[in-house]
């Protein structure tokens, strides 16, 4: 096994292709493949499937593909800390978020700091998001809870209240505040499984004896406000993500403090990367100065009151 075939296959596999292997690093097309084929020889194992020009990994291929990012990582760890210019931070930065307004005020002082770092920002619920960074596919991530699993390292953003909402047409006509057995009365609108939000909701209704049958699950916030706006039914979200919307009105829930704890996570094992390091710095000194304004509710940068007041206010 040598270095120049695990370099190659890495490519592949992170490119999707033979070609776009080559093009990266710079060699020809037959000699990735070379090096690829000798890889799988002298093992004796198929670690891409190839149809056509599409190759997809194998199973084996797809645990090597696991090793290969951690080993090229520590690669490239290593030729940061040699080198005379460390002192700007490069690279490319993942992060995958369950909504994106919550990293605003860190992700625009890491740029003014770093301003060499390309970031790209994707969106899923808190499973999506740890499987993402287990898989390395992703390097930052925010969940709607706190990260207790001991594998992660994790920064608080801030926390919300859990609220639900209606169309504004049917708001005028909902107790306000809501009872949470109101929205076994009416057309629930769901997360998919896998949102925080609505594992937070039904653990707290069924502590109380309730049970919520949605009427419509859907991938994504945006999803549940384009239904609920539509008049399907009433759905809850995380009040900090509620935004302007002239279709909805947010509605307290009357006999319950649910709230949505936004947290910072990145991988333990990769918390020395020196682009996640810095990112996780700025975080943190974010979180640090947000908690020590006076009465600050720590909700990404913003400050006020303590005090839960009506989003209709």
């Amino acid at each position: 096994m040598r270095h120049s075939q695990l370099r190659a296959f890495h490519h592949v596999a992170q490119t999707g292709g033979f070609s776009r292997a080559a093009r990266a690093m710079h060699l020809s097309q037959p000699a990735v493949s070379d090096q690829v084929g000798q890889l799988e020889r002298d093992h004796d194992v198929l670690l891409f499937h190839r149809t056509g020009r599409q190759v997809v990994l194998t199973e084996a291929g797809a645990r090597l593909y696991a090793l290969t990012q951690q080993y090229f990582e520590l690669e490239d760890r290593i030729a940061q800390a040699l080198s005379a210019s460390q002192a700007a931070i490069k690279g490319r930065l993942r992060l995958v978020v369950d909504a994106a307004h919550h990293i605003n005020d860190v992700l625009s002082r890491f740029r003014a700091k770093h301003p060499k770092v390309t970031i790209d920002v994707t969106v899923g619920n808190s499973a999506v998001v740890l499987d993402e960074l287990r898989a390395y596919r992703a390097d930052i991530g925010v969940i709607g809870t706190r990260a207790d699993e001991a594998d992660f390292v994790a920064i608080p953003l801030g926390a919300s209240p859990i609220v639900a909402f209606a169309p504004i047409e049917l708001a005028g006509s909902l107790p306000d505040p809501l009872p949470l057995a109101e929205l076994t009365r009416r057309p629930f609108i769901s997360r998919e499984q896998g949102s925080k939000t609505r594992a937070l909701l039904e653990t707290e209704m069924t502590k109380r004896g309730l049970k919520l049958s949605p009427a419509v699950t859907a991938q994504g916030r945006e999803a549940v406000r384009d239904i609920v706006a539509a008049g399907a039914g009433i759905g809850v979200i995380s009040g900090a993500e509620f935004g302007a919307d002239k279709r909805l009105q947010a509605l307290p829930l009357a006999d319950c403090e649910l709230e949505m704890r936004e947290t910072l996570i990145c991988l333990s094992r990769r918390r020395e990367v020196p682009v996640i390091q810095a990112f996780m710095e700025v975080a943190g000194r974010a979180s640090k100065a947000a908690d020590s304004r006076p009465n600050a509710v720590h909700d990404n940068g913003a400050t006020g009151s303590a005090r839960r007041q009506s989003p209709r206010q």
